[in-house]
């Protein structure tokens, strides 16, 4: 790595450094993954030296690992360096992102603090970007942060000395060193958690095994607990894998225990949950998903997971508690069906309408004023009829959309069809429909309406949304239809609403008119909603009143 400049890295390169990140993420205890972490600055960026100064709960900083020199390591392992001055070395020098070099110039004045230093020999530099045998190189290692946060907390600092090229290290160099150095952190981290996790999950053995009497106790309540319980492989190659279920879990999933030792719960999730399984954590997590049974049919399940950890070697499986929820989901999705519902026809109310509309519009920026007060000085104004907003930027007026990802609803422009395919809102008004009511009682209304709302459902295509708007009136929303498309589903829609209608053995029929109106961004469900209305009133009084039924 030291003699290779970006962008020309050998592809060897780049594997032994992925190799040496492994391996720190792989390392089975604390103090095995901070030597790993120093072999690594040896073996996989270059260096002939490399130390890991771990912070101590009381700040101040150990000398944790070191690799490259058996007698410089047998010399300060173990050393502390006062937080002091490691804060006072961090702050000087030259910043290299976030790492910190202190050339022999400035170094002299750190030789007499009390952190654990080694020196190499060397001549003096005979180039520019030679390096000196009193040149020091820092890479802080800090917590893992929220994205875009500052830094976490300081855990440890890894120092290097003299790469192997004799040079200070380039661009590429240093933000090798930089990044190792996070990955680094992670491990470090992850390797103090699972240490911390393990000593507990020892505590809580201990502290069981008072309670258990033996291996059968455990058994016993594993067999017969009423809720569905799994044991399964935690690691390794075969991680995840069913090696015990008890008869609940057998019984919930209608599969024999035999069957079941050769699947893993990835095998058995429904395939729309598999991201909710692979984001719960494996010690503690919690999930609700679905789980597949024997005769290819699904059951809602709680899922919570514990680890059984060994003494000796920390964790080895997982126990996996499995609760059926199947009832509570259903009651859940029914009462989301009737809130967002019509109780009489089954389509969508006046407020799941309103809210798939407005998922399609987006509003103009609350910020637009500056952009409006341009439009003198342009000539133009800083909005289209769309909602989208013109660059004033030297160079053109492209348009822009202050709207992340979103894909802008556009609408046919005029009376004839130029083309543009957009959002249709049919507007339907049944016509005759009161004296249904008055004549033979709101029984045979309410029939009426159900068979209206099914023959729109069946008039339209897959993806568009029928919905009652209340009363006798129902709302169609078709996407992609052009000015002509949509006046041709307006007459079928409406030839089909004409047909005699049976109820109690009696022949009805109901006309009904058609507004049709455009959704485009800019504008609110309420607007759209509106515009379509209006145009069915214009509609429905320019056709005689004796025809309106018939059509």
């Amino acid at each position: 790595m030291e003699t290779e400049s970006e962008p020309y890295v050998r592809l060897a390169t780049l594997r032994q450094l992925h190799q040496v990140m492994a391996d720190m993420n792989t390392a089975r205890s604390l103090a095995d993954t901070l030597q790993t972490v120093a072999d690594g600055v040896v073996n996989g960026l270059g260096y002939e030296l490399a130390c890991v100064n771990l912070v101590r709960p009381d700040g101040d900083l150990v000398v944790a690992a070191f690799s490259g020199n058996a007698a410089a390591e047998a010399l300060i392992t173990g050393r502390v360096g006062s937080r002091e001055s490691w804060e006072r070395r961090l702050t000087m020098g030259e910043n290299w992102g976030d790492l910190v070099f202190i050339p022999h110039t400035e170094g002299w004045v750190l030789d007499d603090d009390d952190v654990p230093q080694w020196y190499t020999d060397g001549p003096a530099p005979r180039f520019e970007d030679e390096w000196h045998p009193a040149d020091r190189l820092f890479a802080p290692m800090y917590t893992p942060s929220v994205p875009g946060g500052s830094c976490g907390e300081l855990i440890g600092v890894l120092s290097v000395d003299r790469p192997r090229n004799g040079r200070r290290p380039g661009a590429w160099g240093r933000e090798a060193l930089q990044m190792y150095a996070f990955q680094a952190a992670i491990a470090i981290s992850n390797a103090r958690l699972r240490a911390n996790m393990q000593r507990a999950l020892v505590r809580l053995e201990r502290e069981q095994q008072a309670l258990r009497a033996s291996e059968e106790s455990f058994r016993q309540a594993f067999e017969y607990a009423p809720s569905g319980m799994a044991i399964a492989e935690m690691g390794g190659d075969q991680h995840g894998r069913i090696l015990r279920t008890n008869d609940a879990l057998c019984r919930l999933l209608g599969r024999p225990a035999s069957a079941m030792r050769r699947y893993s719960f990835s095998d058995l999730v429904h395939p729309e949950d598999i991201g909710t399984l692979l984001r719960t954590s494996a010690e503690g997590g919690r999930a609700e998903l679905r789980l597949g049974r024997r005769d290819g049919t699904y059951v809602w399940v709680s899922l919570r997971n514990s680890v059984v950890a060994d003494a000796a070697d920390g964790p080895r499986f997982l126990l996996t508690h499995v609760e059926d929820i199947e009832e509570r989901k259903r009651r859940e999705l029914q009462l989301a069906h009737r809130a967002s519902h019509d109780s009489l026809t089954g389509l969508p109310n006046s407020a799941e309408l309103r809210s798939r509309l407005s998922s399609r519009l987006c509003q103009r920026p609350a910020n637009t004023g500056a952009l409006e007060s341009l439009d003198a000085a342009y000539g133009h104004p800083a909005f289209d009829a769309a909602g989208h907003g013109f660059d004033f930027r030297p160079g053109g007026a492209e348009i822009f959309d202050g709207y992340d990802h979103h894909v802008h609803t556009v609408a046919p422009e005029g009376e004839r069809d130029d083309g543009t395919k957009g959002l249709a809102v049919l507007f339907c008004d049944l016509d005759g429909f009161k004296s249904i009511n008055d004549r033979f009682g709101h029984n045979a209304g309410d029939a009426v309406l159900i068979e209206v709302a099914r023959r729109l459902s069946r008039g339209v295509r897959d993806g568009d949304t029928v919905a009652r708007l209340g009363g006798d009136e129902f709302v169609v929303l078709a996407d992609g239809l052009g000015r002509a498309d949509a006046q041709d589903l307006a007459v079928r829609l409406r030839n089909e609403i004409i047909q005699p209608i049976r109820v109690d053995g009696r022949a009805m029929r109901v006309g009904a008119s058609f507004g049709i109106g455009w959704a485009h961004c800019g504008m609110t469900a309420d607007e759209v909603l509106k515009s379509a209305d209006e145009r069915m009133y214009v509609e429905k009084r320019s056709r005689p009143k004796a025809h309106r039924r018939a059509g």
